[in-house]
This record gives C-alpha cells, sequence and structure tokens, in this order.
C-alpha cells in the first residue's frame, strides 16, 4: 500500500482492526426455555435436554440478520446440475439439511450464495433465524464461529488471503456439527472454486456438493424479468434468436445483469421512439433510434470488442471510412461520450481536449509538429466528428449518446487493451468528475475501471492520483469498494492502512462518513467504519483533520445508532481500552446532544459513561481545553434563559471546575461567557466566578486576567 508496512494496532484495535479476543468458558443449555449462558456456571437448575460446555472467545463472527420472506420472495432458478447438487444437500427423509454443516463449492460469481441462502430458507423450521455472517478473521477457525439456539447461518470464503479452509478447519467444524445438531441449528458454507483443495474430503457432520453448471442463462433471465413485472418483453426474447445467443453460457451472476440490462434497453427503446416522433430532427442509424428492440437488445448484451477492434485499429492520419478506424483525437471524443452519455457539447468538447492533453507529452512544445489548435482546425468540425463516433447533436447544441451499454463496453475496453493509458484515464475522470455523488458519470466510470478485475491494485493508483486533490472523490470510490463483493474485505484492509497516513485521511474520513450515514449499513460494515475512523484520530497530528473527524462524529450523534456508538466509543477510552483522541472526539460531539432544553450528557436520560471524570480529562489537558471550552460555553448559553435547567447544569458543573488541574480551563470559560446572560441579568462568567473563587482570593485571580 504504498510501499508502507503495515502500522502498529491503536488501542482498543486488533492488528487486522477488529474487536479483541477473550477466552471464556461458555455453557449451551438446549431445552424447551433454553438459552446461552456466558461466564462461570456452578450450580445449574430446571430440565436440561443436552449439556455443551466449551471454550470459546468473545470475538465470534458478527452477522446480519436475513428476511426469510424476502429470501423466499426473490426470483429463483434452480435446474440441471443446480438441482442435483440441491437434492444432495437435503435428507431423504425429511427436506431439512442431511447434515448441520454443508459446503457449497462453486466458481465465483456462480450466485453460490443465493443458492446457500435460498437453501436454508425453504429447508429450514420458520422458526429459525437466518444469518449471514461476516468473515473478519485472518484465517478460518470453527472458535470464532457463533453458536444460538435455532440458528441458520450462512458464510461466504472468497478472499484467497484470509479464506483458504484447511485440513484443521474442516476437523473442527465436524466437532462444531454436533453442537450445532444439540442447539437445532445449521451452517452452510460457500467456497469459492480457487480456494478448495480436492484432498479436503468429507466429515462427519459435514457435506460438501458442488455447483460445476450455471442454470440456464436464458431461463434466469426470464423468470427476472417476469419477477420485475416485464412479462411481455420475457415473452419476446424468446422470439430474438441473436438475444438467445448472446445470452448461451452465462453465468448466473452474468444471467441477472443481462436481465438488468434488457429491461433498461426497451425503457430506452421506448424514450428514443416517443423522442422521434415529437421531432422532426431524425437521428442516425448509428445512434440506435432506427433499430428495433431486437437488435437494440443484441447490441446491449454484446461485449463490442470485434466493432471496436476495427475503432481501434492502427491509428488513421486522416479519417477514411474504409479504413474505419480512429484518429486519436475521435478517440478521446468517443471516450468523453461514453462517459458523459449526454451533456452540452462544449461540456463534451473540453471533457475530450482535457484528455488529448493529458496524453501529449510534456516537450511538446519543442516538437516541430502542428500545434494543438493547428491540427484541430485543420481536420473536421466537431459535429461531423460526434456523428462519426456515434452520437447525435440535437438543435441546441446538446449532444445525445443513449447508449450506456455501449459506453461502459468502450471504457471497459480501452481499460483493458491499454494498460498504459490507465494512470492518465484515471486522472483524467477525476478531473472531469462534478462532484462526488456516486450518480456522478465520472465517479460511477472510476468505480467500475479501478473495481473491474476483483483487486485493489488499481484502487491504491487510484489514491494515489486522487488523495490531495479530490478526497471526497475518491471517498465515494471506496464506498462502492467496500460494498463490493470481490473486493470488499482487501478495501477495508487499504482503508485500515491509510488511516494512520495523514495525505490520505480526508478520504478515508469521506468514505466512512458515508458508510456511517448509510441507513442500511449492518453493524458489523459501521463498526469497521468506526474502526477506520478511531485510526485516523488517534494518529493525526493534524489539527484540520482532527476537526474534520469530529464533524463526523457530530454527524453522527444526531442519529440514535450514531449516539450508541459514540456512547461506546467514550466507554472504551474510559475502561482503557480504546484511544484517548478517538474517545474524547466521541465525547465532544455527544455534548452536542439535547434532551428536553437540556445537555444530553446532564439530564435524566444520559447514557452509562462517567461524564464528570470525562469533563475533568478534557478540561485538565492544554491539548483538549480549547476543544471542550465552546461546547461548555454552548451548554450555559442554552440554559440560560432558563432558571431550572441554568440551576441544575451549574450545579452539576461547579465541581468538576473546582478540580486542582482545571482551575486555568476555569478562567478560559469565564472569558468564553463574556456575552451570555442568564435569567436574572447577571453575566454567566461573573456567576461562575463568584461561585467558584472565594471572595478574599479574588483580588488575586481576577476573572479578566487570567494571567
Amino acid at each position: 500500500m504504498d510501499g508502507v508496512a503495515p502500522p502498529d494496532p491503536v488501542p482498543g484495535d486488533p492488528p487486522d482492526g477488529r474487536e479483541p479476543m477473550v477466552a471464556v468458558p461458555e455453557v449451551l443449555l438446549t431445552s424447551g426455555a433454553s438459552t446461552q449462558v456466558y461466564g462461570k456456571v456452578d450450580v445449574v437448575a430446571g430440565s436440561i435436554d443436552t449439556f455443551i460446555s466449551q471454550t470459546r472467545k468473545l470475538d465470534l463472527l458478527e452477522g446480519v440478520p436475513v428476511d426469510r420472506r424476502e429470501v423466499l420472495g426473490q426470483p429463483f432458478v434452480c435446474e440441471g446440475q443446480w438441482a442435483e447438487a440441491w437434492q444432495q444437500a437435503l435428507a431423504p427423509e425429511r427436506p431439512r439439511p442431511r447434515q448441520r454443516v454443508v459446503i457449497v463449492v462453486a466458481p465465483r460469481s456462480f450466485g453460490a450464495t443465493t443458492f446457500a441462502l435460498r437453501l436454508l430458507a425453504e429447508h429450514t423450521d420458520h422458526r429459525t433465524a437466518l444469518v449471514k455472517l461476516d468473515p473478519e478473521w485472518n484465517t478460518p477457525s470453527q472458535s470464532r464461529l457463533p453458536l444460538e439456539k435455532e440458528h441458520a447461518y450462512q458464510l461466504d470464503l472468497k478472499d484467497p488471503k484470509t479464506d483458504r479452509p484447511s485440513v484443521d478447519f474442516l476437523n473442527a467444524l465436524s466437532v462444531f456439527a454436533s453442537h450445532l445438531a444439540a442447539a437445532g441449528s445449521y451452517l452452510v458454507l460457500t467456497v469459492a472454486r480457487e480456494l478448495w483443495d480436492d484432498r479436503l474430503t468429507t466429515r462427519k457432520g459435514v457435506q460438501v456438493v458442488y455447483l460445476s453448471e450455471p442454470p440456464d442463462a436464458e431461463l434466469v433471465v426470464e423468470t427476472h424479468l417476469n419477477a420485475a413485472g416485464h412479462a411481455p418483453l420475457a415473452a419476446a426474447i424468446r422470439s430474438f434468436p441473436e438475444v438467445k445467443s448472446s445470452l448461451r453460457g452465462l453465468h448466473a451472476l452474468a444471467a441477472v445483469r443481462a436481465a438488468s440490462t434488457i429491461a433498461l434497453t426497451s425503457q430506452e427503446h421506448e424514450r428514443l421512439q416517443e423522442a422521434r416522433k415529437s421531432t422532426t430532427h431524425h437521428q442516425s442509424a448509428a445512434t440506435g433510434a432506427d433499430l428495433s428492440l431486437q437488435d437494440r437488445v443484441a447490441a446491449a448484451l454484446s461485449d463490442w470488442r470485434e466493432y471496436l477492434d476495427r475503432l481501434f485499429g492502427e491509428v488513421a492520419t486522416t479519417h477514411d471510412a474504409a479504413k474505419g478506424s480512429l484518429t486519436l483525437e475521435d478517440r478521446c471524443l468517443l471516450l468523453a461520450l461514453a462517459v458523459r452519455q449526454s451533456a452540452p457539447l462544449p461540456t463534451v468538447a473540453s471533457t475530450a481536449r482535457a484528455l488529448q492533453r493529458a496524453l501529449s507529452p510534456k516537450d511538446f512544445g519543442n516538437r516541430p509538429d502542428l500545434s494543438p489548435a493547428q491540427s484541430a482546425f485543420a481536420g473536421r468540425g466537431l459535429r461531423r466528428r460526434i456523428q462519426d463516433v456515434g452520437a447525435y447533436v440535437g438543435p441546441h447544441d446538446t449532444v445525445l449518446f443513449d447508449r450506456p451499454a455501449y459506453g461502459r463496453a468502450i471504457l471497459e475496453y480501452v481499460w483493458d487493451n491499454y494498460e498504459a493509458m490507465r494512470d492518465c484515464l484515471l486522472a483524467w475522470l477525476v478531473k472531469s468528475t462534478a462532484g462526488e455523488s456516486p450518480s456522478d458519470p465520472s465517479v460511477t466510470a472510476l468505480s467500475n475501471l479501478v473495481l473491474r478485475h476483483g483487486m485493489t491494485a488499481h484502487l491504491n493508483t487510484l489514491g494515489s492520483i486522487a488523495r490531495e486533490s479530490h478526497p471526497a472523490v475518491l471517498g465515494s470510490v471506496l464506498h462502492v469498494a467496500v460494498h463490493d463483493e470481490h473486493v470488499g474485505r482487501p478495501a477495508w484492509d487499504v482503508l485500515y492502512r491509510w488511516a494512520e497516513q495523514e495525505r490520505y485521511a480526508p478520504a478515508v474520513i469521506s468514505a466512512t462518513r458515508r458508510v456511517l450515514h448509510d441507513d442500511d449499513a449492518n453493524p458489523s460494515t459501521a463498526k469497521r467504519a468506526m474502526v477506520r475512523l478511531r485510526r485516523v484520530a488517534h494518529t493525526t497530528s493534524d489539527l484540520g483533520i482532527r476537526q474534520d473527524v469530529l464533524n463526523t462524529f457530530a454527524e453522527l450523534a444526531r442519529r440514535p445508532s450514531g449516539a450508541a456508538r459514540l456512547t461506546a466509543e467514550v466507554r472504551d477510552w474510559q475502561n482503557s481500552q480504546g484511544s484517548p483522541k478517538s474517545g474524547s472526539l466521541a465525547f465532544l460531539a455527544l455534548m452536542t446532544i439535547q434532551e428536553d432544553g437540556m445537555p444530553w450528557l446532564m439530564s435524566d436520560a444520559a447514557p452509562d459513561i462517567d461524564v464528570k471524570r470525562a469533563l475533568q480529562d478534557l478540561l485538565g489537558s492544554p491539548d483538549t481545553t480549547a476543544e471542550i471550552i465552546p461546547y461548555l460555553a454552548g451548554w450555559i448559553r442554552t440554559c440560560a434563559p432558563d432558571p431550572t435547567c441554568y440551576g441544575r447544569l451549574r450545579d452539576q458543573l461547579l465541581p468538576v471546575l473546582r478540580s486542582h488541574d482545571v482551575f486555568r480551563a476555569s478562567m478560559e470559560l469565564w472569558k468564553a461567557l463574556a456575552d451570555v446572560t442568564t435569567f436574572q441579568g447577571v453575566n454567566a462568567g461573573e456567576d461562575f466566578y463568584k461561585h467558584l473563587v472565594d471572595p478574599r482570593m479574588q483580588p488575586v485571580f481576577s476573572m479578566t486576567d487570567p494571567a
């Protein structure tokens, strides 16, 4: 990662960013009203069907509950070899998994996760809770697997660095299977084919099934189209030979994407037909308006490689229809159109020129060639060039390139075939972003390209390009990366390493902020984001970056789930299990919450943390005094008009301010309250001063001269 060795963990963070492990005895009781009990058990009373004693770890894998009805309601195709594997996994005497642990081995993108979740949803009791586990570990370990009564767990093993099953792991699963049976629970693991060693044979209580062939792609597409309400379109696809040919042999994930592409293409076709009826300006056949639905769908499903091979053949010095190859300037124009799709003509032109300039040698001015302006003026006009690459210029000089599938194919073709172009392409896309939103065309293109090959090397390249000039754009791409099925976990590792480097810190803050503001983020994902924000706070010496973390925490504090996470951060700090720098920022963020006109931390609804101790720690340290004074002044300013609120707050703060190591901070607070007047018309600073300083000592400790 930029040549930087893995950093040392901060307090509260193990090397891989998880919570620390603590081994404790565990007793699992299974009976009619059984439960899971942690800790030492001396006496157990009552009727017990099964008694299981284990030594396990508190850092069990976290999981996300899965809605059974939602899984059963999703389109699903189980035929051919899938149907055979399905039956192999089920017990012949009843519709339940044959073994308590089932391992599904399949190539990537085969849909094994969908297979596993559907198997559990259909063939476990409706009272059984479905949980998708997050494999946050350095190596597969049975001791990290949770065990609760009537739970069906699903776990994906896909990362070659951390998820490769071993003989010991498989042996441990065999023992674990008996514990699952005692609890009435199940575990289904999906393992990427390249991670599975065929020498790993089936163990007692463990069954291995293989998905060697995907379901019929045409049937998958038809099922998904019908489920999405496109039954007429699904019926029409059956009569499109070219489309059926394009679908043949696709794996499950590609078939699902094809169904989405077909639906979008149909909608584009309808829009173009309507637009054609309402305008006298006819588009050329190349734009697709004159194409039939069958031709448009076939074109959308095509990878365009043969056609693009011609366009990106030997560069022609002049435009020659017989050669069919694009000049360099037209290639830049085509890439600009592939990203922008539809945009004002000047925007497309300037974006294309920016790419061409980025590709020019730095010493171009010393060469005898024509200048860029001379070369451009000697060639075709922009409108003609736009038409030649397959777009349409409307009557108001707006370019329409309504071919998103073709646009994606162009970008991917250039990315795959011109390795030397990649850095320039990334830099150009970063500069051409109009914002940081994931919906921005350039941000979308960046995300698609850097994640295209399922690796993080290109993410590191993008980081070196965008970390200083466009950290928010980099954060947006990282947010997409951590949710990607194939590179999600390596992307989290990148964020963890970047979190201690100040040049990357703004991007890390941007990415984690997006995660924490996502209402759909599961607890495990939010926890990872907090770990990385904590790392930024702990390692940075830049006051601006620290303020950015504080701002992020303050935003988080306004959300109930966020306030709970910040409270836990403060609690860990006070228990010496977390980072003091992060814990102090979390406390400052919690100071912004109000409860019925009273600061939340001083109200009856205050969380279970030592507020007095936190205030003393922050006021007693020169490094944090300047940070907390404005928040304390804000508390007093808010309560000053209300006699009850003000009196209660003052009474709670006075013991803190009388501490011997915070007296100088108290003087700073008096100054900060110079413009605050209480309900009695008294200056709040003077009121606190009189309550804190004995009248006999006031000449010595002047309120106006803390020095």
